[in-house]
């Protein structure tokens, strides 16, 4: 079975909530899914053994969380060329930390990913509970592809 990790870095509980529903799509797909919050990081070991991978953080002033920053750093040492991937996020006026992540897993770490960051207001608004499960589809098939 195809195992995939999602690690998020939340402010207010809305990327984690979107996390959630990405989980949703990809068990949809009959993948093994597993949530960690980023503070949980402490090694690369804690990212291994997975087949694929969705980072989340909100995105606060422009930036992304710190404890995703932190995680992103340990993240380059994990050995993750090659792995599918896709990155998501909540915002409020803009969403620049989903696209951020996206292009570290994309150019650092060398993943395989998915066509777009996943940015949402908040997962239960404008359809995006829909958008999210989607979201953990496409990583899916990308997985058996």
């Amino acid at each position: 079975m195809t195992k995939a990790l999602i690690v998020y870095s939340t402010r207010t509980g809305d990327t984690k909530k979107i996390g959630e529903y990405i989980a949703e799509g990809l068990r949809f797909s009959m993948v093994d899914v597993t949530m960690k919050d980023a503070k949980d990081i402490k090694k690369e070991t804690d990212l291994q053994g997975y087949d694929a991978y969705l980072f989340g953080s909100s995105t606060y002033h422009g930036e992304m969380m710190n404890s995703m920053k932190t995680m992103l750093f340990i993240a380059e040492k994990a050995g993750l060329q090659g792995k599918k991937g896709g990155s998501f996020g909540a915002y409020g006026w803009s969403g620049e930390a989903a696209e951020r992540i996206f292009d570290t897993m994309k150019n650092i770490y060398g993943m395989e990913m998915v066509s777009s960051p996943l940015m949402l207001k908040a997962g239960t608004v404008d359809g995006g509970i829909k958008m999210a499960q989607a979201y953990g589809k496409e990583l899916a098939a990308k997985t058996e592809a």
